[in-house]
């Protein structure tokens, strides 16, 4: 234990610093968002995640949104467990061949109207992965897509973005 102190005190604090976020601009997106939300799902969004096959990248920038900093819940977007519930899809990855059926299913027991978002790289165009013996690749060769949210990961800022970006090109 000794040891393990002597080198705690010898080394310091090794830590990153954390990343600037442009404050003022989550504020901004966030009230957007509010707004686009009120007027298009009477003040709540619900939104049904989907790990279609990815690297867990995308799902990590995605959990971050309801972090105390992003808090995304506070301009009326809540994630929900099921996709009778979810008025937006958000599908993360390349749709593996396994998960093909349970994304065509998701999709059919979201009730009209539906958004839905491909998220990162490989939800875009398949990434890396592309299409192959397991891979549909990208979330459009599956079910219809309305917006895409490029990045790999993309940041939660980008998310929100993004997701502002898609309710507006439906209202």
């Amino acid at each position: 234990m000794l040891r393990i102190l002597g080198k705690i005190q010898r080394l310091g604090i090794i830590t990153e610093e954390l990343p600037k976020i442009d404050v003022p601009a989550l504020t901004e997106i966030g009230e957007q968002l509010r707004a686009h939300i009120g007027e298009r799902f009477g003040g709540s969004l619900a939104i049904r995640e989907v790990d279609a096959g990815s690297c867990n990248g995308c799902e990590l920038e995605i959990q971050a949104l309801n972090n105390p900093y992003y808090s995304i819940e506070r301009f009326g977007v809540h994630f929900v467990a099921s996709p009778r519930h979810a008025d937006m899809l958000l599908v993360t990855g390349p749709v593996s061949r396994h998960m093909e059926d349970a994304l065509r299913r998701t999709f059919a027991a979201t009730p009209e109207p539906k958004l839905v978002i491909a998220v990162g790289a490989c939800g875009a165009d398949g990434g890396e992965f592309g299409t192959s013996y397991a891979s549909c690749g990208a979330v459009s060769n599956v079910i219809p897509v309305d917006a895409v949210i490029r990045g790999c990961p993309p940041t939660p800022l980008d998310l929100m973005r993004g997701i502002l970006e898609a309710i507006g090109k439906k209202t």
